[in-house]
């Protein structure tokens, strides 16, 4: 009866797995067939989920709709100089916030947990403003410098140094390590889970922001492959969703790149390790 039992939950414990697999997965595969069928088998009831001809062309219709290139560019640019703006501030003040002892330090923690609370929807009018009198709304730059620090990958940081011993950080100061060179050589080699699980959640939030550039570009030349994607509804029309669909699966491929090459890093990142 023990037996029975424990194979009973086996067995739903693999279906329910496999039904929340479905409702994750079913979506993209849902973008992909859409975005190799013709109009018509876009429009046939009920929906068909393999195309009759896979019509690759779909994908060259919906490059061809824009200057997709240059959105492309400027969505690479945007996000990557993001990472590395974010990587640049965390990492010292996660340090800082671990490590050291000053006047003021509970409050100003208190403060970067306060910003990660705030969305960007709340300010971006005075940012916007601040901006533009600054002239910069015609450049990139109103897509990079709001988000040049991240509250949470401060936080997750300050969390993985402080699992760090103090005793590996003095003893690289008795051979005259830098505080530079701790970081470099101690403090991020161990927390590599943290860091690549801080780019990929950058990454896919960046990489998909649809508002803030809505807001911030008023130019094709500056506005990122979000805002590309979006304009092909009015190119070529509401009804061509198999374009539009193409469209997606471009947008998409990269995240799911950069996923499967972070994703055992993500899971040591949640997930508590003891430093041996």
């Amino acid at each position: 009866m023990t037996f029975e039992l424990k194979h009973l939950c086996s067995t739903l414990n693999t279906l329910l797995k496999l039904v929340v697999l479905a409702i994750f997965v079913f979506p993209f595969l849902w973008m992909i067939s859409t975005s190799l069928q013709t109009i018509q088998e876009t429009l046939t009831i009920p929906p068909t989920m393999i195309p009759a001809i896979p019509q690759w062309i779909n994908f060259v219709t919906a490059m061809s709709a824009g200057p997709f290139l240059t959105y492309a560019q400027n969505s690479i640019i945007v996000t990557l100089a993001i990472i590395v703006l974010q990587f640049a501030v965390m990492i010292p003040a996660g340090y800082a916030f671990a490590k050291y002892k000053f006047v003021g330090k509970e409050f100003l923690f208190a403060m970067v947990l306060m910003a990660f609370m705030i969305p960007s929807q709340i300010t971006f009018i005075p940012v916007y403003l601040m901006l533009a009198d600054w002239g910069m709304i015609k450049t990139l730059l109103p897509q990079i410098i709001p988000f040049m620090s991240n509250a949470f990958g401060i936080f997750l940081l300050r969390q993985y140094f402080m699992q760090i011993p103090e005793e590996i950080i003095e003893s690289a100061k008795l051979d005259n390590a830098s505080e530079f060179k701790i970081i470099w050589k101690i403090m991020m080699p161990m927390s590599m889970p943290a860091l690549a699980t801080i780019a990929l959640f950058s990454f896919v939030s960046h990489w998909n922001d649809y508002f803030w550039p809505l807001v911030m570009t008023d130019s094709n030349s500056v506005r990122p492959l979000t805002l590309g994607i979006a304009m092909l509804r009015e190119t070529e029309g509401i009804s061509n969703w198999h374009i539009i669909m193409a469209g997606n699966v471009v947008l998409v491929v990269p995240i799911l790149i950069v996923y499967l090459i972070c994703s055992k890093q993500i899971v040591k990142a949640f997930v508590y390790s003891g430093i041996k």
